[in-house]
């Protein structure tokens, strides 16, 4: 299971108007981050910002001059995106950009059945609140102290944990005597692969013959009933060697 927790930075609140001008991304499979992101900053082709989103976020115009538009770098999105769930917090907003710039280059809306509001998942899981991504962030012990300004690669990056962890998918159950065994994160069921190698050649015996000359002497003390005297000479230097 592919999913993309993205993130977007703005000139202002309307999406009708204003412009996406930062759009970044990280792409999990089956809950675990795979390296691979997503991250433009884009030109807004002559849309100013507004001085109180210039605050949260600190672009301003002049960085950026010659970006890409957003023509430019929507079918690398697309393709990064494909066939992916999309999570994002509070997911309204930024699928509202992303529909309205998509609606200009006369593609269709986002499936909104392929969105996932980390936002909801976290007033139903915590409705005292706060649900901030800064507020989960420190919820779940999670290190937020680069997040001076929001950045949609940085903001994507926290909120992927924050979204592991709302989930339950570090709660993970692994059943070590089995080749295959089932670990369940949220209501999804992922298979964890166990692998047990076997070593190629026995290890080189670590006790001496004083030492193990010291042990037996030391056992004749304990007495007919002693447990070392009903353990099999295997068992008997396996835990000595161990």
């Amino acid at each position: 299971m592919r999913e993309i927790i993205f993130d977007t930075e703005t000139t202002g609140l309307d999406s009708r108007d204003d412009r996406v001008i930062e759009l970044g991304g990280v792409e999990l499979v089956n809950r675990f981050p795979t390296g691979r992101t997503f991250h433009h900053y884009i030109n807004p082709q002559g849309r100013a910002i507004h001085a109180e989103a210039q605050s949260v976020h600190g672009i301003s115009a002049a960085d950026l001059a010659g970006k890409p538009s957003f023509a430019e770098i929507a079918e690398e999105w697309l393709k990064f995106t494909e066939g992916a769930k999309l999570v994002a917090h509070n997911a309204t907003f930024d699928i509202g950009f992303l529909n309205v710039e998509f609606g200009r280059l006369g593609h269709p809306p986002v499936d909104n059945g392929l969105v996932v509001d980390t936002l909801a998942l976290a007033r139903r899981k915590h409705p005292m609140g706060p649900n901030s991504l800064d507020a989960l962030c420190r919820r779940y012990g999670i290190d937020n102290t680069k997040r001076t300004k929001h950045g949609a690669l940085l903001d994507s990056e926290l909120l992927a944990e924050v979204y592991i962890e709302l989930i339950g998918g570090k709660q993970a159950a692994l059943i070590l005597d089995s080749a295959s065994a089932p670990a369940r994160g949220g209501d999804n069921v992922r298979q964890i692969e166990i692998i047990v190698a076997e070593r190629p050649a026995p290890l080189v015996p670590r006790l001496t013959e004083a030492e193990r000359a010291a042990h037996a002497a030391m056992v004749a003390t304990l007495g007919d009933k002693a447990l070392w005297l009903k353990a099999s000479p295997q068992e008997a230097a396996q835990a000595l060697s161990s």
